[in-house]
């Protein structure tokens, strides 16, 4: 029977997540708003709440707060208890596993120089919160044979949501419509407004009631507090609390941030090598030296608008250059190819290292296919023969492949949408150039002291196009986000796994165009083809495409992605952490002006923000996305490792901060790895090395460089003296096509007072005059030739390097293997005694009715055990 009663909260602890009998735990809680006029509403409540009787969940209905201290007086919750009962049958049909016996293998933890790690420590009641077991799967009939001290407490809060949820998502809710069920529809609607499992305190102190754990209160103690970002998390605690979903990403994130450590200090000694071998810069030094750089006149940059220009004025711009292209470069390229192998392959270790200890290494994939989405179950009307679980429901091919197509074609048409703005950035970068280098000409910033050589038109492009390609990225994401959901729901998945693993691979491939097509741009196809003085290539014939600097496109590539990238990361983080914040801080005002002895644990839950199904999906895309900045174009700026792990250092206290104050609780989940995310990193891992080569190839000018060096050098000994000159081709300006020429007036001074007639452009072309004049030299072949081979050898070492250390490192520790083979003898020599013990009780008190049986003398053990059976049948 229902009973809706309105309780005096004066009598009532705020921090008590049981009963009014401090026996009886609630396991959920439903908010819902009374509408008199919604009379549809009603029926649904009631429909509702008597199929959830029918499983027999306890309910108890309280008004929010009495009518005179109410701003509405109008919202209601409904708290939910699971008896031992339910418990137990659900645990059966979810596969759950609890413990059976206490583990007896010896952990050897011991490593030497363990003392070191100390201060890195947290106490060790919150590191193992609970002792180590052998588990199986729980089975309902045998009840006896696993270690039940107090039933109410068998089962952790976390498990028992997860089984309420699990319910609920199946209930039905209306007479008519059998397939009409599960809560979240009814969230959808507006019926209920929220559904939530309860935190079992307040944050920032422990529970006054004995009974609750308060482990929120723990978290965020020893996790939460950014004070703590040098310490190690509580692992067992948060997938004690919050599940294993949750526990897994944050295991995962600790590890990638922990290997981010080796990472940015590679990656700052190489930028610590560009800076202190300054000096050995050769070329730069010809670029800025009066008599070479300065008497070299450069071939305008764009059409009428840019004059003629020293190198010179490249100075900076080329030292800054070499910070990031010098031969260290090469080394964290292939340094990096072969991090990413130890990461991944290390991760595996650790997630089989976790699979065991969270009970999840017998996670069949058959389970979760046969817990369908209840989304699902609704509207595939068509039912078929399932050998296993006999009549279930299905989508026909024919509509499954019309859905299919229609959301394949929404995701192209949004990928070429991206395609499109990129174009319309180029397109900006090629129209403004030659603006800015009229307006610049004579801007008085040219004649500031420190940054007035820095400020060229080449820049103002370059990060006016960078912040403005950010926003439209930001913005087509916050637009794909929904659409990517609509198209996915559309689909009609059949299980959750599946869902998630559709819209990762629709959000992954849409923000892989949208975060990498800039850099992409610039990287492999800026300066590549834009022709020579004489014969410019166009883009769409009217704008000409761009030049790299003498000092080549990767100090370009790098401040796209220290733009694109860092600002990810802080609007990220101000979106994570301030949104949340704000939105509480509005919620709860009117919850301050009641006293706090009236705010009840559900109520405080009730105005925090609900953490969505998709919360960590999002969380896993940021960091996924992150990894393919650092890796995919690191041999361009090695520092962006540093800057991730600063992120990430942050981050994992921004989301242990988030779930701990800022979210109700969210419901459990089980899953035994990060799902679809591992081959996205694995894809990313083998793709980045080809990315890095060609970077190092064609980007950087380290290869020319070479060539140079050990092939073209001036004199007896290899040095760079001369490289700058023989770089540079030679054009007769008196060739220019009229469209070419500069206009009047957009020529420096300095041009008319002398006697000019050739300029020099960035190729390796024959001179004016000569017989193949304007045709590649062969220096420009052999260069090639250079580059490719590069791509090769620097592929294939990293490849071989790559599959050897995959191989040499076993996915599964020795030591987990031995104990899984252990805990599953264990369970066959358990549950035979077990099972032979209940038989000799059998026979015991059926002694005297049992037929006598005839068995041969002579039969061994084995064989008794046989005839007892045939007996008893």
């Amino acid at each position: 029977m229902l009973v809706c009663v309105q309780v005096d909260k004066q009598q009532q602890s705020k921090d008590s997540v049981y009963f009014r009998d401090g026996m009886r735990r609630i396991d959920f809680v439903l908010s819902y708003i009374d509408d008199k006029d919604g009379e549809k509403k009603q029926v649904c409540y009631c429909s509702f709440k008597r199929n959830c009787i029918r499983n027999r969940i306890s309910y108890t209905s309280h008004t929010r707060l009495s009518l005179q201290e109410s701003e509405d007086g109008r919202t209601y919750f409904l708290k939910i208890h699971v008896p031992w009962e339910v418990l137990a049958t659900y645990a059966d049909v979810l596969k759950i596993k609890v413990p059976f016996k206490t583990n007896d293998i010896t952990d050897k933890k011991d490593m030497p120089m363990s003392w070191l790690c100390t201060p890195y420590r947290l106490p060790e009641h919150v590191m193992q919160p609970e002792p180590d077991y052998f588990t199986a799967t729980f089975d309902k009939s045998k009840t006896d044979f696993f270690l039940i001290e107090d039933k109410e407490t068998f089962f952790p809060p976390s498990t028992r949501n997860r089984i309420v949820y699990y319910i609920l998502s199946r209930c039905p809710y209306s007479k008519e419509d059998k397939d009409k069920k599960g809560i979240k529809r009814l969230l959808n609607n507006g019926t209920y407004a929220a559904a939530f499992p309860l935190h079992d305190s307040r944050y920032w102190t422990r529970s006054r009631d004995a009974k609750c754990e308060s482990e929120r209160y723990a978290l965020y103690k020893y996790w939460a507090r950014f004070s703590r970002f040098y310490k190690e998390q509580p692992l067992n605690l948060i997938r004690k609390y919050y599940g294993e979903k949750i526990g897994i990403y944050f295991a995962w994130l600790g590890f990638y941030t922990e290997m981010l450590t080796y990472a940015a200090v590679v990656g700052l000694l190489c930028f610590i090598y560009g800076v202190a071998s300054f000096d050995e810069n050769v070329w730069s030094k010809e670029i800025c030296n009066k008599t070479i750089g300065g008497q070299i006149v450069m071939c305008p940059l764009c059409d009428k608008k840019c004059g003629y220009w020293m190198l010179s004025t490249t100075c900076s711009s080329s030292w800054q250059s070499y910070l990031f292209d010098n031969t260290a470069t090469v080394f964290f390229a292939i340094f990096m190819g072969i991090w990413v192998t130890l990461f991944l392959e290390f991760w595996k270790r650790r997630q089989a290292r976790l699979e065991y200890e969270w009970d999840l290494v017998d996670m069949e994939e058959e389970q979760q296919q046969l817990q369908l989405r209840p989304e699902y179950e609704t509207k595939c009307t068509h039912r078929r023969l399932n050998r296993v679980t006999q009549m279930e429901p299905y989508l026909p091919l024919t509509s499954k492949c019309a859905r299919s197509v229609l959301s394949g074609a929404t995701v192209l048409f949004w990928i070429s949408l991206i395609i499109a703005s990129i174009i319309g950035v180029i397109a900006y970068r090629l129209a403004v150039f030659a603006a800015f280098a009229s307006i610049m000409k004579d801007s008085p910033t040219n004649k500031l002291d420190v940054v007035g050589s820095l400020i060229t038109p080449q820049l103002a492009t370059s990060v006016t196009a960078s912040c403005i390609n950010f926003v439209i990225i930001m913005i087509l994401n916050f637009l794909y986000e929904r659409v990517a959901i609509k198209i996915t729901d559309m689909e009609v998945p059949k299980t959750h796994v599946e869902y998630e693993n559709k819209l990762t691979v629709k959000m992954f491939l849409f923000q892989f165009v949208n975060y990498y097509s800039s850099c992409f741009y610039v990287a492999f196809f800026k300066g590549k083809f834009v022709g020579y003085p004489g014969d410019y290539a166009y883009m769409f014939g009217k704008w000409r495409n761009e030049e790299c600097e003498p000092g080549g496109c990767l100090i370009e590539l790098t401040t796209q992605l220290v733009i694109v990238m860092v600002g990810k990361q802080v609007w990220g983080n101000i979106q994570e952490a301030l949104v949340p914040w704000l939105c509480n801080w509005w919620v709860s005002r009117s919850a301050r002006n009641h006293p706090e002895s009236l705010y009840s644990r559900w109520e405080q839950d009730h105005d925090l923000q609900s953490f969505s199904q998709l919360g960590l999906f999002y969380e896993y895309l940021e960091m996924v996305i992150q990894f393919g900045f650092i890796t995919l174009f690191v041999a361009s700026f090695p520092l962006a490792p540093l800057l991730a792990l600063m992120n990430n250092i942050l981050e994992v206290r921004v989301d242990a901060w988030k779930f701990t104050t800022q979210f109700r609780r969210p419901v459990a989940a089980k899953v035994h790895n990060i799902g679809a995310w591992n081959e996205i990193l694995n894809m990313i891992a083998v793709f980045s090395v080809v990315t890095n080569a060609f970077i190092v190839s064609f980007t950087s000018d380290m290869i020319p460089r070479l060539v140079y060096k050990y092939a073209y050098h001036q004199g007896n000994e290899s040095t760079m003296e001369g490289y700058i000159n023989n770089s540079l081709s030679v054009f007769n300006i008196s060739k220019f096509q009229p469209e070419n020429r500069p206009d009047d007036g957009e020529n420096p001074d300095w041009f008319y007072s002398s006697n000019i007639t050739t300029c020099r452009y960035r190729d390796y072309r024959y001179p004016p005059g000569h017989e193949k004049q304007y045709t590649h030299t062969m220096q420009f072949w052999h260069i090639l030739a250079a580059k490719l081979a590069f791509i090769i050898i620097m592929e294939h070492v990293v490849f071989v390097v790559k599959f050897f250390v995959a191989w040499l490192i076993p996915d599964v520790p020795s030591d987990v293997k031995a104990r899984i083979k252990r805990e599953r003898y264990l369970i066959q020599e358990y549950l035979h005694n077990y099972e032979l013990e209940k038989l000799k009780i059998q026979l015991s008190q059926n002694g005297p009715n049992i037929e006598q049986c005839t068995c041969p003398a002579t039969a061994a053990t084995p064989v008794k055990m046989e005839v007892f059976s045939d007996c008893l049948s």
